[in-house]
């Protein structure tokens, strides 16, 4: 069978699967870890050792940093191991990792990973934004993979003493901030395959400038139908290291035809799922009552549970029911949206994700077809999605308090 015809029928089997799958399936718990780890020494914050990095590098000036290219002077690290648990968590100066080269992690794909940011508001304070989201993913992916699983709020601790360490490294300027990228690996040296006998948890820091050099501009996609980012009953709504390596190829075919990223199709309706690496909205005009409504796809399993994606449903639901907007979890496919396009009720799509909060979107590529998304020559983004970033922007720097600015203490 050709490669393209044995591409066809895995979606057409992979949707044929997602209709017969129970809707329960993508909240089913994995609970080997958390079950296994229950009698083992806990993540204790109390117990953290720190050893600081006596020669720090010197700054470098905001406008010169590129998203994940520069790293600040120390690193959380703690390491677990299936006979005591959790050991004395440490900061100690940034430096390389010891691995031998059987180790589970480069054989067997044991990792998962996050990414959430520390800000400075106007009086110096440092700000996470909604760590206990994260952290809560974290846990997730990790009793995925037969990981262990931690205390949230102990995690949220160091990562904030961590923070408070390194926070001469957070610009102060609206626009950046210090991101942060907890990760958990699978150290047991073996090439058996079975849940690792250890692992360590580290995060690690980059001071960030907007994530697009550009700026705050719209981008072209290209539809990805011929490739497959997740499937019913898989990872894909887990943040595994797993997940990415294989989307490079799509992103890079999109890339050489002129575009800054991907949609990612499912299943022969073809589905839209996600956009490159991030969640995907789309305010739609409806046809019959001229109601306006901003849709993103369902936590079906295939859809990774974005915290940018949580924000804006919240602020959403809160901020534009009120003025008439209805707001959907819901499938809808590629052909809605060129429909909507060609009757003028699209009205605008964005992609949101952590890094770049909103990237509004131009236009799709589709087969032969190029979706117009609504915006004018002379605009970059749409009210929604700038609507969206401002708001999101004003509680992650502290400038409207609210419940997901988690203020950071030494």
């Amino acid at each position: 069978m050709r490669p393209f015809l044995r591409t066809q029928t895995a979606l057409k089997c992979s949707a044929r699967a997602a209709r017969a799958l129970p809707t329960c399936w993508a909240a089913r718990p994995f609970s080997y870890s958390a079950r296994a780890a229950s009698a083992l020494r806990p993540l204790d914050a109390s117990k953290l050792e720190v050893t600081k990095n006596t020669t720090p590098k010197p700054l470098s000036k905001p406008e010169d940093l590129v998203f994940g290219k520069e790293f600040t002077d120390h690193m959380l690290t703690i390491e677990w191991n299936k006979e005591e648990g959790w050991l004395n968590p440490k900061i100690t100066p940034y430096q390389n990792l010891s691995l031998d080269p059987a180790t589970c992690v480069f054989h067997y794909a044991f990792e998962c990973f996050e990414g959430l940011k520390a800000y400075k508001d106007k009086s110096g304070k440092v700000r996470l934004f909604r760590p206990d989201k994260n952290m809560a993913r974290l846990n997730k992916s990790s009793a995925r993979i037969a990981l262990p699983t931690f205390d949230s709020e102990a995690l949220i601790e160091l990562i904030s003493k961590f923070v408070q360490l390194e926070a001469a490294k957070i610009p102060e300027q609206r626009g950046y901030s210090l991101y942060l990228r907890p990760t958990m690996i699978g150290t047991q040296k073996t090439l058996g395959v079975g849940p690792p006998g250890s692992a360590l948890l580290y995060v690690i820091a980059s001071p960030v400038g907007p994530y697009y050099p550009t700026g705050f501009k719209a981008v072209s996609l290209e539809a990805t139908d011929y490739a497959v980012r997740a499937w019913p009953g898989g990872v894909g709504d887990k943040k595994l290291g797993a997940n990415y390596a294989p989307c490079i190829v799509p992103q890079l075919e999109a890339s050489s035809r002129g575009h800054q990223q991907n949609l990612w199709l499912f299943g022969e309706e073809q589905y839209v799922t996600e956009v490159g690496t991030m969640n995907m909205f789309a305010a739609i005009k409806d046809k019959k009552t001229g109601q306006k409504e901003l849709v993103t796809a369902p936590l079906d399993g295939t859809i990774l549970e974005g915290v940018t994606r949580d924000s804006v449903l919240a602020l959403a639901r809160e901020r534009l029911i009120p003025e008439g907007w209805k707001i959907s979890e819901r499938k809808y496919t590629i052909t809605e949206l060129a429909e909507a396009s060609k009757e003028g009720r699209l009205l605008e799509a964005f992609g949101a994700g952590t890094a770049a909060i909103v990237s509004p979107i131009r236009k799709i590529a589709w087969k032969d077809e190029t979706i117009d998304c609504g915006l004018k020559a002379t605009e970059e983004s749409g009210e929604i999605a700038l609507k969206m970033k401002n708001w999101i922007e004003a509680i992650q720097y502290g400038d409207e308090e609210h419940e997901w600015s988690y203020v950071s203490s030494k």
